[in-house]
């Protein structure tokens, strides 16, 4: 073959191989943009996502003062119960609620409520509220620095919010009663609304069964939250306590109810 003639033939061929690679090029686009719509997830180019959705707002600001009312006003009550989740008696306390058809407000210590998170879950699957009672229950954190209130509060606040699988927290009650102006602030700046008691029962000095309802029934004139634990050591005796109090309650005409969250 000619040198004219081995030129020109391989312009052909070159031109031919350059038609088929336009041709294969276009058809792998088609092909992808085909894929594309049937969803196969093999996109290689296209349009930018869209943006993000707006950040979560924060959660809404709650009054620093420190509530003791029920939120249906009245006579109705409120149950409160301290320094779980307890594996033992927890659940006896659960079982009691749910017989007399009664809500409460469970105030939970952080550890303990990561320690056991299938008892946090239980408490919101049966309807009732949580409450951030601090890191370590220290009587004393109002004499502390305000770093040291503030990580008590908000690190508690999201072991138990972890442990909900992300259920807010809706209170914050002070270990002992040692609230300070800076730790209400902090709370009602989290979304949390600080909590309080008029009947201590004192049920963690174990003084009886008898004795817990007696305080129960002789103090109840001072106000609608009641106090109980199901934490911090033997709680045979709030069990038993419990048993008695919410029938009793209901004989009087008391109604039950979750403590104010908001301003009335």
């Amino acid at each position: 073959m000619g040198r004219n003639k081995y030129t020109a033939h391989i312009a052909v061929v070159a031109s031919a191989v350059g038609l088929s690679l336009a041709v294969w090029a276009a058809s792998a686009v088609t092909q992808t943009e085909a894929e594309a719509d049937a969803g196969t997830g093999r996109v290689t180019a296209g349009p930018a996502p869209a943006a993000e959705g707006p950040a979560q707002a924060p959660p809404k600001k709650m009054p620093e003062s420190i509530a003791h009312d029920a939120e249906a006003g009245g006579t109705a009550v409120n149950i409160t119960i301290d320094d779980g989740p307890d594996p033992r008696w927890t659940p006896q306390m659960l079982d009691i609620l749910k017989e007399h058809g009664v809500k409460a407000v469970f105030c939970m210590v952080g550890p303990e409520a990561k320690r056991h998170p299938d008892l946090v879950r239980k408490v919101l699957a049966d309807g009732h509220r949580l409450c951030d009672h601090t890191i370590s229950h220290d009587t004393s954190m109002d004499k502390k620095s305000v770093d040291y209130q503030k990580r008590q509060i908000l690190d508690a606040k999201k072991m138990i919010e972890d442990a909900a699988g992300g259920a807010k927290v809706e209170y914050y009650r002070a270990p002992g009663g040692a609230f300070t102006p800076d730790s209400r602030r902090i709370a009602a700046a989290a979304g949390m609304r600080p909590l309080g008691w008029n009947v201590d029962t004192k049920d963690f000095e174990l003084p009886g069964t008898a004795a817990i309802v007696n305080t129960v029934k002789n103090e109840l004139s001072n106000g609608p939250t009641i106090l109980f634990h199901d934490g911090g050591g033997d709680r045979a005796q709030t069990v038993a306590a419990l048993r008695q109090v919410l029938p009793w309650l209901k004989q009087q005409g008391h109604g039950f109810s979750f403590p104010v969250r908001t301003a009335p």
